[in-house]
Protein backbone atom coordinates (compact mmCIF):
# COMPACT_ATOMS: atom_id res chain seq x y z
CA UNK A 1 0.00 0.00 0.00
CA UNK A 2 2.98 2.66 0.61
CA UNK A 3 4.40 1.71 -2.44
CA UNK A 4 0.79 2.73 -4.07
CA UNK A 5 0.80 6.15 -2.23
CA UNK A 6 3.93 7.05 -3.06
CA UNK A 7 3.86 5.79 -6.75
CA UNK A 8 0.34 8.86 -6.44
CA UNK A 9 1.99 10.88 -4.97
CA UNK A 10 4.95 10.83 -8.09
CA UNK A 11 2.35 10.89 -10.96
CA UNK A 12 0.06 13.23 -9.64
CA UNK A 13 2.52 16.38 -10.36
CA UNK A 14 2.69 15.16 -13.53
CA UNK A 15 -0.63 14.88 -14.24
CA UNK A 16 -1.47 18.43 -12.90
CA UNK A 17 1.28 20.06 -15.15
CA UNK A 18 -0.58 18.09 -18.43
CA UNK A 19 -3.91 19.10 -17.59
CA UNK A 20 -2.90 22.58 -17.21
CA UNK A 21 -0.65 22.04 -20.62
CA UNK A 22 -4.40 21.07 -22.21
CA UNK A 23 -6.23 23.46 -20.29
CA UNK A 24 -3.80 26.36 -22.19
CA UNK A 25 -4.57 24.90 -25.88
CA UNK A 26 -7.58 26.46 -27.51
CA UNK A 27 -10.05 24.66 -28.20
CA UNK A 28 -10.32 24.93 -32.30
CA UNK A 29 -6.47 23.22 -32.01
CA UNK A 30 -7.42 20.25 -29.90
CA UNK A 31 -10.53 19.61 -31.70
CA UNK A 32 -8.73 19.70 -34.83
CA UNK A 33 -6.01 17.99 -33.95
CA UNK A 34 -8.82 14.97 -32.06
CA UNK A 35 -10.26 15.20 -36.05
CA UNK A 36 -6.77 14.55 -37.91
CA UNK A 37 -6.41 11.29 -35.64
CA UNK A 38 -9.81 10.13 -35.83
CA UNK A 39 -9.36 11.09 -40.18
CA UNK A 40 -5.98 9.28 -40.36
CA UNK A 41 -7.05 6.42 -38.88
CA UNK A 42 -9.89 5.93 -40.96
CA UNK A 43 -8.45 6.38 -44.05
CA UNK A 44 -5.93 3.90 -42.61
CA UNK A 45 -8.60 1.32 -42.54
CA UNK A 46 -9.95 2.58 -45.58
CA UNK A 47 -6.82 1.67 -47.19
CA UNK A 48 -6.81 -1.72 -45.58
CA UNK A 49 -10.56 -2.81 -46.83
CA UNK A 50 -9.92 -1.49 -50.40
CA UNK A 51 -6.37 -3.35 -51.07
CA UNK A 52 -8.82 -6.63 -49.33
CA UNK A 53 -11.44 -5.83 -51.89
CA UNK A 54 -8.88 -5.75 -54.54
CA UNK A 55 -8.01 -9.52 -54.44
CA UNK A 56 -8.18 -10.74 -57.45
CA UNK A 57 -5.59 -12.70 -57.97
CA UNK A 58 -5.97 -16.49 -57.83
CA UNK A 59 -2.84 -18.75 -57.62
CA UNK A 60 -2.34 -22.61 -58.98
CA UNK A 61 -0.16 -24.60 -57.19
CA UNK A 62 0.41 -28.18 -56.84
CA UNK A 63 3.33 -30.71 -57.37
CA UNK A 64 5.64 -30.82 -60.89
CA UNK A 65 3.27 -33.10 -63.40
CA UNK A 66 -0.15 -32.07 -62.20
CA UNK A 67 -1.11 -29.79 -65.15
CA UNK A 68 -1.13 -26.78 -63.47
CA UNK A 69 0.51 -24.93 -66.62
CA UNK A 70 -2.19 -26.46 -68.68
CA UNK A 71 -5.50 -25.27 -66.53
CA UNK A 72 -3.68 -21.92 -66.67
CA UNK A 73 -3.64 -21.75 -70.99
CA UNK A 74 -7.16 -23.45 -70.89
CA UNK A 75 -7.85 -20.28 -68.45
CA UNK A 76 -6.93 -17.98 -70.79
CA UNK A 77 -6.87 -19.22 -74.03
CA UNK A 78 -9.49 -22.66 -74.06
CA UNK A 79 -6.54 -24.68 -75.46
CA UNK A 80 -3.96 -27.41 -73.79
CA UNK A 81 -1.14 -25.69 -75.85
CA UNK A 82 -0.39 -29.61 -76.81
CA UNK A 83 -0.20 -30.41 -72.70
CA UNK A 84 3.45 -27.96 -72.43
CA UNK A 85 6.11 -28.73 -70.01
CA UNK A 86 7.04 -28.38 -67.04
CA UNK A 87 7.25 -24.51 -65.90
CA UNK A 88 10.33 -23.57 -64.12
CA UNK A 89 9.11 -20.04 -64.03
CA UNK A 90 5.40 -19.23 -62.89
CA UNK A 91 2.92 -17.88 -65.51
CA UNK A 92 1.27 -14.86 -64.77
CA UNK A 93 -1.15 -13.06 -66.48
CA UNK A 94 -4.41 -10.83 -66.11
CA UNK A 95 -7.54 -12.05 -68.42
CA UNK A 96 -11.23 -12.76 -69.01
CA UNK A 97 -11.65 -16.14 -68.79
CA UNK A 98 -11.76 -18.02 -72.70
CA UNK A 99 -15.24 -19.49 -71.65
CA UNK A 100 -16.54 -15.87 -70.59
CA UNK A 101 -15.29 -14.34 -74.24
CA UNK A 102 -18.51 -15.21 -76.43
CA UNK A 103 -20.93 -14.38 -73.55
CA UNK A 104 -22.62 -11.31 -73.57
CA UNK A 105 -21.98 -8.97 -70.54
CA UNK A 106 -18.84 -7.02 -68.64
CA UNK A 107 -16.47 -9.50 -67.06
CA UNK A 108 -14.03 -8.48 -64.59
CA UNK A 109 -10.14 -9.41 -65.78
CA UNK A 110 -8.78 -12.42 -63.66
CA UNK A 111 -4.99 -12.31 -62.33
CA UNK A 112 -4.08 -15.95 -62.68
CA UNK A 113 -0.59 -16.99 -61.61
CA UNK A 114 0.54 -20.55 -62.22
CA UNK A 115 3.95 -21.19 -59.64
CA UNK A 116 5.91 -23.72 -60.45
CA UNK A 117 5.45 -26.36 -58.25
CA UNK A 118 9.40 -27.77 -58.22
CA UNK A 119 10.56 -27.80 -54.57
CA UNK A 120 13.06 -25.15 -54.81
CA UNK A 121 10.73 -23.02 -56.50
CA UNK A 122 7.79 -22.66 -54.48
CA UNK A 123 8.69 -20.14 -51.93
CA UNK A 124 7.95 -18.04 -55.36
CA UNK A 125 4.10 -18.44 -53.55
CA UNK A 126 4.54 -16.35 -50.74
CA UNK A 127 5.54 -13.74 -53.23
CA UNK A 128 1.65 -13.85 -54.30
CA UNK A 129 -0.40 -14.95 -51.13
CA UNK A 130 -1.12 -10.97 -50.10
CA UNK A 131 -3.43 -10.65 -52.89
CA UNK A 132 -4.85 -13.82 -53.40
CA UNK A 133 -8.24 -14.18 -53.54
CA UNK A 134 -8.42 -18.25 -53.89
CA UNK A 135 -6.08 -20.88 -54.16
CA UNK A 136 -6.30 -23.97 -56.68
CA UNK A 137 -3.99 -26.91 -55.34
CA UNK A 138 -4.01 -28.85 -58.50
CA UNK A 139 -3.49 -33.04 -57.82
CA UNK A 140 -2.47 -35.07 -60.94
CA UNK A 141 -5.58 -37.63 -60.07
CA UNK A 142 -3.61 -40.85 -62.32
CA UNK A 143 -0.26 -40.84 -60.42
CA UNK A 144 -1.82 -39.71 -57.05
CA UNK A 145 -0.57 -42.78 -54.88
CA UNK A 146 2.89 -42.76 -55.62
CA UNK A 147 2.43 -39.14 -54.89
CA UNK A 148 0.55 -38.20 -52.08
CA UNK A 149 2.91 -38.04 -49.25
CA UNK A 150 4.95 -34.85 -51.58
CA UNK A 151 1.46 -33.42 -52.01
CA UNK A 152 0.40 -33.85 -49.03
CA UNK A 153 3.13 -32.07 -47.42
CA UNK A 154 3.06 -29.16 -49.95
CA UNK A 155 -0.97 -29.08 -48.88
CA UNK A 156 0.24 -29.01 -45.07
CA UNK A 157 2.70 -26.44 -45.23
CA UNK A 158 0.07 -23.90 -47.33
CA UNK A 159 -3.05 -24.48 -44.67
CA UNK A 160 -0.55 -23.39 -41.81
CA UNK A 161 1.09 -20.46 -43.27
CA UNK A 162 -0.42 -17.48 -41.18
CA UNK A 163 -1.06 -15.29 -44.47
CA UNK A 164 -3.50 -18.43 -45.52
CA UNK A 165 -4.85 -18.64 -42.47
CA UNK A 166 -5.55 -15.15 -40.97
CA UNK A 167 -7.24 -14.14 -44.49
CA UNK A 168 -9.07 -17.15 -44.19
CA UNK A 169 -8.13 -17.41 -48.22
CA UNK A 170 -10.39 -20.34 -50.27
CA UNK A 171 -8.89 -23.49 -51.21
CA UNK A 172 -9.97 -25.60 -54.16
CA UNK A 173 -7.96 -29.54 -54.10
CA UNK A 174 -8.43 -29.77 -57.84
CA UNK A 175 -8.20 -33.50 -59.38
CA UNK A 176 -6.91 -32.84 -62.73
CA UNK A 177 -6.50 -35.57 -65.21
CA UNK A 178 -10.32 -36.80 -64.80
CA UNK A 179 -10.59 -37.66 -68.37
CA UNK A 180 -8.63 -40.75 -67.94
CA UNK A 181 -9.64 -44.22 -66.69
CA UNK A 182 -7.26 -44.77 -64.34
CA UNK A 183 -8.26 -41.67 -62.47
CA UNK A 184 -9.01 -41.66 -58.43
CA UNK A 185 -11.97 -39.93 -57.74
CA UNK A 186 -12.36 -36.67 -56.12
CA UNK A 187 -13.99 -38.53 -52.75
CA UNK A 188 -10.93 -40.87 -52.88
CA UNK A 189 -8.24 -37.99 -53.30
CA UNK A 190 -9.67 -35.82 -50.38
CA UNK A 191 -9.85 -38.89 -47.74
CA UNK A 192 -6.07 -39.94 -48.84
CA UNK A 193 -4.79 -36.41 -48.38
CA UNK A 194 -7.18 -36.09 -45.13
CA UNK A 195 -5.37 -39.43 -43.88
CA UNK A 196 -1.87 -38.17 -45.17
CA UNK A 197 -2.27 -34.77 -43.25
CA UNK A 198 -3.53 -36.44 -40.16
CA UNK A 199 0.19 -38.26 -40.27
CA UNK A 200 2.01 -35.12 -40.66
CA UNK A 201 0.26 -33.83 -37.75
CA UNK A 202 1.63 -35.86 -35.22
CA UNK A 203 4.72 -36.00 -36.81
CA UNK A 204 4.95 -32.47 -36.63
CA UNK A 205 3.90 -31.78 -33.16
CA UNK A 206 7.95 -30.46 -31.93
CA UNK A 207 7.27 -27.22 -33.17
CA UNK A 208 10.37 -24.43 -32.92
CA UNK A 209 9.50 -21.40 -31.09
CA UNK A 210 10.72 -19.66 -34.82
CA UNK A 211 8.04 -21.76 -36.37
CA UNK A 212 5.35 -20.77 -34.48
CA UNK A 213 4.85 -17.32 -35.26
CA UNK A 214 4.79 -18.45 -39.06
CA UNK A 215 2.12 -21.59 -38.73
CA UNK A 216 -1.05 -22.62 -37.56
CA UNK A 217 -2.05 -25.53 -35.86
CA UNK A 218 -4.63 -28.12 -38.16
CA UNK A 219 -7.88 -29.38 -37.61
CA UNK A 220 -9.29 -30.54 -33.54
CA UNK A 221 -7.41 -31.98 -30.73
CA UNK A 222 -8.75 -35.25 -30.20
CA UNK A 223 -10.11 -36.08 -33.60
CA UNK A 224 -9.22 -37.12 -36.93
CA UNK A 225 -8.70 -34.60 -39.63
CA UNK A 226 -10.99 -33.87 -41.79
CA UNK A 227 -10.80 -30.07 -44.27
CA UNK A 228 -14.27 -29.03 -42.89
CA UNK A 229 -12.11 -28.36 -39.28
CA UNK A 230 -9.79 -25.88 -41.15
CA UNK A 231 -10.32 -22.18 -40.48
CA UNK A 232 -10.66 -21.45 -43.78
CA UNK A 233 -13.10 -23.02 -46.94
CA UNK A 234 -11.71 -25.83 -48.41
CA UNK A 235 -13.26 -27.73 -51.21
CA UNK A 236 -12.58 -31.09 -53.68
CA UNK A 237 -13.17 -30.87 -57.05
CA UNK A 238 -12.44 -32.25 -60.60
CA UNK A 239 -11.33 -31.28 -63.77
CA UNK A 240 -9.83 -32.78 -67.31
CA UNK A 241 -6.87 -30.34 -68.61
CA UNK A 242 -6.14 -31.41 -71.80
CA UNK A 243 -10.26 -31.92 -72.95
CA UNK A 244 -10.83 -28.24 -71.35
CA UNK A 245 -13.55 -29.51 -68.92
CA UNK A 246 -12.78 -27.11 -66.33
CA UNK A 247 -16.21 -25.67 -65.25
CA UNK A 248 -15.40 -26.38 -61.27
CA UNK A 249 -12.24 -24.65 -61.83
CA UNK A 250 -13.91 -21.77 -63.53
CA UNK A 251 -16.66 -21.71 -60.90
CA UNK A 252 -14.60 -21.45 -58.27
CA UNK A 253 -12.67 -18.51 -59.57
CA UNK A 254 -16.05 -16.58 -59.97
CA UNK A 255 -17.46 -17.67 -56.56
CA UNK A 256 -14.25 -15.58 -55.23
CA UNK A 257 -13.27 -12.65 -58.02
CA UNK A 258 -16.98 -11.28 -58.75
CA UNK A 259 -17.03 -10.56 -62.48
Amino acid sequence: MDVLEQWTSQIQPQLHQWREWVDQIPLIQLYTAIGVLLFTTLLFLSIRLVKRAKANTIVLTGLSGSGKTVLFYQLRDGSSHLGTVTSMDPNDGSFILHSETTKNGKFKPVHVVDVPGHSRLRSKLDEFLPKAAGIVFVVDAVDFLPNCRAASEYLYDILTKASVVKKKIPILILCNKTDKVTAHTKEFVRKQLEKEIEKLKASRTAISTADIADEFTLGVEGEPFTFSQCQNKVAVGEASGLTGEISQLEQFIRDHVKP
